[in-house]
């Protein structure tokens, strides 16, 4: 009997624990409710009507942020894919809505991606480069017992210098994205803000920076996840399979 409560409490805890922990949003639901659905009411709903145009904006800001306030409400924390979605169509209908010169709004595509990419760099600079947030998760791996290897096979330097290398190559392909950016806005934006002429562009411009845009920088940044897999793998002298989270719970 006491073997059973003891299991009784124990299963009780577990629950208790997954309660508490926030619960982990889809990536594509993120990316169609904070980036691609405002991109789209932006681009398909404007017209050269100032009013209209001004409640198509209103309409798209809205995604992203009732999304982000709706994540912190939950999960106590801001969601950057709220937060980077909210401020690219702001720009974005701004300069178009106060009919600005086109080449702000080429710089602004450059801008986002060329942020993000100096951010990761910078925290490569530091003792806590972005790659080690996404490393150190235990609802991916299993924290404690990584760096019980690393420790164990005395790798501890080796180990924070394949993060800080693994957040230059991701720094990298956000680098690509913004030169790319620059690049296909340069060569498609060419009409007045606030047109509808200009909207069917930007319209174009997003149609084509899935190929153009996406696939390269993707394509980066699979490289600097396989290396960074690669480098834990060797260091920890562990499969991968051995060091999840979850593969230890079963």
């Amino acid at each position: 009997m006491t073997d059973n409560l003891t299991r009784n409490d124990s299963q009780a805890d577990t629950l208790n624990h997954s309660a508490k922990k926030p619960k982990r949003e889809s990536l594509l639901l993120n990316l169609a409710m904070n980036i691609l659905l405002p991109t789209l009411i932006l681009t398909k709903l404007s017209t050269d009507d100032r009013l209209k145009f001004t409640y198509a904006l209103i309409l798209a800001l809205s995604f992203p942020l009732i999304y982000g306030l709706r994540d912190f409400a939950l999960n106590k924390r801001f969601n950057v894919f709220s937060i980077i979605g909210f401020i690219s169509v702001l720009l974005t209908g701004g300069i178009s809505l106060l009919k600005l010169d086109t080449q702000y709004l080429i710089i602004k595509e450059a801008d986002v991606p060329g942020l993000i990419g100096l951010i990761c760099f910078a925290s490569a600079l530091t003792q806590k480069p972005l790659v080690r947030f996404f490393i150190y998760n235990d609802d991916i791996f299993n924290v404690e017992k990584m760096l019980a290897a690393v420790k164990e096979s005395k790798k501890e330097i080796e180990f924070d210098k394949a993060l800080r290398n693994g957040t230059f190559m991701i720094a990298g392909s956000f680098f690509l994205s913004s030169l790319l950016n620059y690049v296909l806005a340069k060569k498609i934006l060419i009409s007045p803000m606030g047109t509808a002429a200009a909207n069917a562009e930007i319209g174009q411009m997003n149609a084509l920076s899935i190929p153009v845009i996406a696939i390269p920088s993707t394509i980066v940044m699979i490289i600097a996840i396989f290396y960074i897999f690669h480098q834990i793998k060797k260091l920890t002298q562990l499969n991968l399979e051995d060091l999840m989270h979850l593969h230890d719970k079963n």
